[in-house]
């Protein structure tokens, strides 16, 4: 598995899911300022992102429940705008922010009584929505982006648009739309058996795995893993035909760290 990293890696086409990034920043109550050390870490989500990659941002502003209506509207707005400000400030080209809106205040559902003033501080933020490029797909020999009619064993398909959210294992509609796809070939050629691989990036060196923001536990992909291994169970896929496993960051495909967050099929029988 390790000999893939120095795989010649070409490109060809785009893939059609959008991929959209989220990085929230907390205020303090009845409060709009940011200290430096916000700006800066929101500031370097930007521009640690590939440029090339980003399509447009947005900017949504919050507040908590407390207070009237009216008032928490302006104090999200002002939110909102206080990060456009800082980020013009700091080089980033407001053409691409398409969206400054203040949204008010997020109403907490009344039966919800425990770790209440957690749960308001986490209401008080702006969320900074990247909207990305797709990214080009990759063509390695062994690799495919479908379920082909015949395969050898150690094919590796590639499941493109199987999107996950950062440290989340829940699969998101396109993914689920694109798993449908593949089950449908899967009840076609019913010989195939196949190991689901889950794998992630941008773990610290010394941490081979990545934590799931669901579970809070560090098993981020294989929990991706058995998220896919569920759904085609769900789907009429046969237990017998497929296992899982999670790889962490062992297996990089040397081509960005975007790449090596994925899912793939790898034929075991045929």
């Amino acid at each position: 598995m390790k000999l893939l990293k120095y795989l010649p890696l070409f490109f060809f086409g785009f893939l059609h899911a959008q991929e959209e990034v989220v990085h929230s920043v907390y205020f303090d109550f009845d409060k709009f300022v940011l200290n430096e050390i916000q700006v800066k870490d929101v500031v370097d989500f930007i521009k640690k992102t590939d440029s090339t990659r980003i399509e447009s941002i947005q900017i949504f502003g919050y507040t908590d429940d407390i207070g009237k209506e009216a008032y928490n509207f302006k104090l999200s707005t002002k939110r909102a705008n206080e990060i456009q400000n800082k980020f013009i400030e700091n080089g980033i080209k407001s053409k691409i922010i398409v969206t400054i809106e203040g949204k008010g205040r997020i109403l907490i559902d009344d039966d919800i009584v425990e770790n209440l003033p957690e749960k308001r501080s986490k209401n008080r933020r702006v969320d900074v929505v990247l909207n990305l490029k797709p990214l080009p797909k990759i063509e390695i020999p062994g690799y495919y982006n479908s379920i082909q009619k015949k395969h050898i064993i150690g094919d590796h398909i590639y499941l493109n648009d199987v999107l996950f959210e950062r440290g989340s294992s829940k699969l998101t509609f396109k993914s689920k739309t694109e798993l449908d796809k593949i089950a449908k070939l899967l009840l076609k050629y019913k010989n195939l058996q196949f190991e689901i691989q889950g794998h992630v990036c941008c773990t610290p060196p010394y941490q081979k795995e990545a934590i799931d923001k669901d579970t809070k536990k560090r098993q981020l992909s294989t929990n991706r893993a058995q998220t896919v291994y569920k759904y085609l169970i769900w789907k009429k896929i046969p237990k017998e035909r497929m296992t899982f496993k999670g790889y962490g960051n062992t297996v990089p495909l040397g081509k960005g760290t975007e790449y090596d967050r994925r899912v793939e099929l790898v034929i075991s029988k045929v």
